[in-house]
């Protein structure tokens, strides 16, 4: 009976002592309050104002209300703007978006992916502030950047202000990774020289643009609250909602800067299946070999697992393919640029003269350069050359750093 009593008193006390420790590390665990957030903080930008709003279905705050009705609410809304996949999402990408109405609120909405990309003097002629709010994914090649950028060009150019709702980089903001951007690979994919992956915030990007590259708007960033470098999407709290119809979750944000440049060869980025840009093989390549050669690499924060799949739509579409998964197994380790480089030497070399660019201008455009492509210099002077890009560009945009 004694031993029953000491045993009773061991688990209370047990108890006794873990339960205000559990409770403190819950109360920890807060949201990343996003800029739309915060908007009653800067309802001054806004007081007696005309606003227009970028946006698509990622522009939502931490409880998944649409910017648009906080907007439309808080302020005189009166346009509405769509990037590429249109204001709901629903469009693959390179599809011309069509102007229209938006049903919810009869505003109308502007097209900023087709014939125009960029926002006329007609389209801001009845607007005071522009303001954008997508959530981006840390991608130089991803287009909402390019849209914020010509949109900034407009509205400097007809005297609005512009203002950024913040939002987080989803794959963290302590590393950048991949070449800079080459004179002479500029396009929609890549207007500036920044890496591929960036490390910044959509809003640190606009100032990092505005400045840097001349475009001098009036600008704003409404910040975030609770942000940190450090922080992967997972750290944030946050609801993830898909930034276009091929990056479903914020697992594909991080492979994506890395595989999102396979598409213009006739190796499948996984595209037409569940698991986009994760997925990557071919018709002709063995899986086993792929992942055992793979692995043999060490590659940092990753291991690949054989496998094979038949995407649904897509350029591959129908046709079985061999190859690999890339499991992610330390997120801050892991780098898709030097990871998918990898994957295209690997393959390439089991390919038996089967490997082939599809188009070689879209293959050297989002890469910023045609150096891997025209073999002209030694892959891992190239990689070092790179990673030397990348560390100057980090030290050169901490000045438009707004967290720690």
């Amino acid at each position: 009976m004694n031993k029953f009593i000491r045993i009773i008193i061991i688990v209370i006390i047990v108890i006794t002592v873990l339960t205000p420790v559990i409770g403190v590390a819950a109360a920890k665990i807060e949201p990343v309050r996003l800029g739309i957030d915060n908007i009653d903080q800067y309802q001054q930008l806004f007081a007696g104002k005309r606003v227009g709003l970028i946006t698509n279905q990622t522009g939502v705050n931490s409880q998944l209300q649409s910017t648009v009705d906080v907007l439309y609410e808080k302020t005189d809304l009166v346009a509405l703007f769509s990037p590429e996949h249109g204001l709901r999402g629903n469009a693959e990408a390179g599809a011309d978006i069509a102007a229209g109405t938006d049903m919810r609120t009869g505003l109308p909405i502007y097209s900023l992916y087709g014939d125009t990309k960029k926002p006329t003097a007609e389209m801001l002629e009845n607007i005071d502030v522009l303001c954008f709010d997508i959530q981006d994914v840390g991608t130089r090649f991803y287009t909402y950047m390019s849209t914020m950028a010509l949109a900034m060009e407009s509205a400097k150019e007809q005297n609005k202000l512009f203002v950024v709702f913040d939002r987080p980089n989803p794959i963290g903001g302590l590393n950048v990774e991949g070449p800079v951007l080459k004179a002479g690979f500029e396009s929609f994919i890549g207007m500036y020289p920044i890496p591929i992956r960036h490390g910044l915030t959509i809003g640190e990007l606009a100032l990092l643009f505005n400045k840097q590259f001349g475009i001098e708007s009036n600008l704003a960033v409404v910040p975030m609250s609770g942000w940190q470098r450090s922080m992967y999407w997972q750290d944030t709290g946050l609801p993830w909602v898909m930034t276009s119809p091929n990056i479903p979750t914020p697992d594909t944000a991080l492979v994506y800067p890395g595989t999102g440049l396979l598409g213009a060869t006739n190796i499948s980025e996984g595209v037409g299946t569940t698991r986009p840009f994760e997925l990557v093989g071919a018709a002709w390549l063995n899986a086993a070999a792929a992942a055992d050669r793979l692995n043999e690499r060490k590659l940092p924060g990753a291991y690949f697992r054989p496998t094979y799949f038949t995407p649904r739509f897509g350029q591959h579409s129908g046709i079985n393919q061999g190859g690999v998964q890339i499991h992610v197994v330390d997120k801050t380790a892991y780098r898709p640029i030097l990871t998918a480089i990898t994957i295209l030497e690997v393959m390439r070399e089991l390919s038996g003269g089967q490997f082939a660019y599809q188009s070689e201008r879209m293959f050297d455009l989002p890469l910023g350069e045609n150096t891997f492509r025209l073999e002209t210099e030694p892959l891992e002077q190239m990689l070092k050359r790179w990673d030397k890009e990348a560390g100057a560009f980090q030290v050169q945009s901490r000045q438009y750093y707004l967290y720690k």
